[in-house]
């Protein structure tokens, strides 16, 4: 074939054969760090407010408070991250129950319901209603293909409870454990651990980045500021209160 009238002539090499997108969804990435960011906020807010309230001369205060935020936030984001993941999957599961018994009771209406959607989608007639008749002949590819279209399911890949909820506790207690480490190590100024958190802040919202289309440095100053944010206000808070307590 003559070169300029080949059809892949001027496409990216990467469509000359099998090719990858990336996940546009974020995948593990966002989770992981917006959880570990979320207990990296909370925290050093909860050792800043405290901070604000206490003598600079004793730091206990700061590391019973860094401690007990971290366990009761990560057991706090373990046990709603469970409930939620749950409840939806046993949500998914029955609602795949109810085509299931729709698909055995009505055979024939849901695989005219199945040929529409793949016309809707721009397939011919004919070669929607085949497709439709050969997924129908086994009734659970039946049932996987209707709660994908139908459902947005994938039955073959509900989500784990149990994982949802440790990946939390984790991701939130490492994202927690950053204020309040320089005090476990024995720093007694505020410094190391305000440092600490500001770095963390900055590359957390960094790597977020790496999911949108925002430019790094963008995403590391946003979160910075509002960690920021959240900090001063709970320190002047602690300031205020404790003083006069």
């Amino acid at each position: 074939m003559d070169q300029e009238n080949r059809p892949d002539v001027g496409l990216p090499d990467v469509h000359s054969g099998t090719h990858s997108h990336p996940d546009v969804t974020g995948g593990w990435l966002r989770p992981a760090v917006f959880g570990a960011m979320d207990g990296l906020v909370s925290n050093f807010a909860l050792i800043m407010g405290v901070a604000g309230g206490t003598a600079a001369s004793d730091r206990s205060p700061l590391v019973l408070a860094g401690l007990v935020g971290l366990a009761a936030g990560a057991f706090s984001m373990a046990a709603g991250e469970y409930t939620s993941v749950a409840s939806q999957s046993e949500l998914a599961r029955a609602e795949v129950d109810v085509e299931r018994r729709e698909i055995a009771l009505n055979g024939p209406a849901e695989e005219d319901e199945l040929a529409r959607r793949f016309m809707g989608r721009g397939v011919e007639e004919d070669v929607a209603r085949q497709v439709a008749r050969q997924i129908h002949d086994d009734p659970e590819i039946a049932v996987r293909v209707h709660a994908r279209e139908e459902l947005g399911i994938d039955t073959d890949d509900l989500p784990s409870p149990v994982l949802a909820a440790g990946s939390s506790f984790l991701a939130f207690a490492i994202g927690a454990l950053l204020p309040l480490l320089p005090f476990l190590l024995g720093a007694s100024a505020l410094w190391p651990s305000v440092t600490v958190a500001l770095l963390a802040l900055f590359v957390c919202g960094a790597v977020v980045t790496r999911v949108t289309t925002r430019p790094w440095w963008f995403g590391g100053l946003r979160q910075l500021v509002i960690g920021v944010a959240a900090a001063g206000v709970t320190y002047l808070l602690g300031t205020a209160f404790g003083g006069s307590a």
